[in-house]
């Protein structure tokens, strides 16, 4: 009786999910997924997802009908896209390849068994295949504005995005696919980041002619890497450098938006398949107002440095040129990143005749208010106090 014990002990300690277990699992993979079948014409539907059988008031423990695999869920723009979809009653995939605590956060924004994380390898097209098998929806949050040892720009911003789209493609079942690139993508940007974001664009469009792209301007909130950094800088160092002369123009979009405004794409009739919609915010700063709206909401005095685009370039380039030749990863570039340096040399603003925020129905928010609120945290004394009042602030000012 203990050997049988033992035995169904060590049969119960054995990995119990497996490429080959998930696709018996999921016996779309085996239908679609074949070595012997073709590369696919495009199936995503033109209807959206608007005829998809729908229970419940609406609400968490609605069901939508909707399952959405999002890729990048564990990023910045990730959490408030799973959000948004699962408090609509969506259930959300979410493909993970970190530890288990990068995605803990995220299983409480939806009911019961709606958020799903699989773990998967983005270089093992097996792996894709697996947590896109039950799907119906993918939409691609994947990027990054700096390289590591492991991973280019062109491989983290470009390939993956187009092996997204080839096996969508070839899926059969997805009926919307969504690609979130950058505002200011372009073949000739002196950005490589934004190089590739313009060549999955192209690729995704060639793959699939029915995806919508969203490119959003810099995403402001509460997660941010621009005024989040600018303010811990500020508090650090008592000053703030400026890339240039800090008249670069940029259209800050406050990231809430911004999954609103994916969501919206997502639930219409089919109308944003196969459109690109430019995402910036109602107001366009310069890189100096911006940083100035930072230091008023952290109520510091200003100090500005002013530093010129070829000695920041040549702060950076260490980094840059030691990133493979060093046998151990080097330090993540905040301030003196040189792709982000080079993004800098040109404005980042929506295009005149492009699809907006208001196409999808979205009002954007002024950044000044609710959006920065999260500033206050770097107040000294407390959020109703700071280095420029020297009484208690009035309710009338806060924040």
């Amino acid at each position: 009786m203990q050997a049988i014990s033992r035995r169904l002990g060590h049969q119960s300690l054995r990995p119990s999910l497996t490429i080959s277990s998930l696709k018996s699992i999921y016996p779309l993979a085996d239908r679609y997924y074949g070595a012997d079948h073709p590369r696919y014409e495009s199936t995503l539907t033109t209807k959206g997802v608007g005829h998809l059988v729908r229970k419940g008031t609406g609400g968490r423990s609605s069901v939508s009908g909707i399952i959405a695999t999002v890729f990048g869920a564990t990023g910045f723009l990730g959490r408030y896209v799973v959000q948004q979809l699962a408090k609509v009653g969506t259930q959300v995939l979410v493909p993970f390849r970190g530890s288990e605590d990068s995605h803990r956060h995220l299983k409480l924004m939806g009911d019961l068994g709606q958020i799903v994380p699989m773990q998967y390898d983005p270089r093992d097209e097996n792996s894709i295949k697996a947590v896109m098998a039950k799907a119906n929806v993918v939409i691609n949050l994947i990027g990054r504005e700096y390289e590591t040892r492991n991973y280019s720009f062109e491989e983290v911003n470009h390939y993956m995005a187009e092996q997204l789209a080839i096996i969508a493609k070839e899926h059969g079942g997805i009926m919307r696919f969504i690609q979130v690139s950058c505002l200011g993508a372009s073949p000739s940007s002196p950005s490589r980041m934004l190089r590739a974001k313009a060549a999955s664009e192209e690729a995704i469009l060639r793959e699939l002619p029915e995806a919508t792209i969203m490119k959003p301007a810099v995403m402001v909130g509460t997660e941010d890497r621009i005024l989040n950094q600018w303010a811990h800088f500020a508090k650090k160092y008592s000053f703030l450098p400026l890339i240039g002369d800090g008249s670069t123009k940029i259209q800050p979009a406050y990231v809430v938006d911004v999954a609103s405004a994916i969501v919206a794409a997502l639930k219409d009739d089919g109308t944003s398949m196969g459109k690109v919609y430019e995402l910036g915010g109602p107001e366009v700063f310069t890189v100096h107002q911006l940083a100035q709206l930072m230091y008023e909401t952290i109520r510091e005095w200003p100090h500005y440095v002013k530093v010129p685009f070829p000695i920041a370039k040549a702060i950076a380039m260490p980094r840059e040129i030691l990133l493979n030749k060093v046998p151990f990863p080097l330090p993540t570039p905040a301030t003196f990143n040189l792709d982000m340096i080079n993004a800098l040399a040109t404005d980042t603003v929506v295009s005149a005749d492009a699809l907006t925020f208001d196409d999808l129905g979205i009002v954007p928010h002024k950044l000044k208010g609710y959006p920065i609120e999260f500033l206050i945290q770097y107040r000294k004394g407390g959020p109703q106090y700071g280095a420029t009042v020297s009484e208690r602030a009035s309710p009338e000012s806060y924040p």
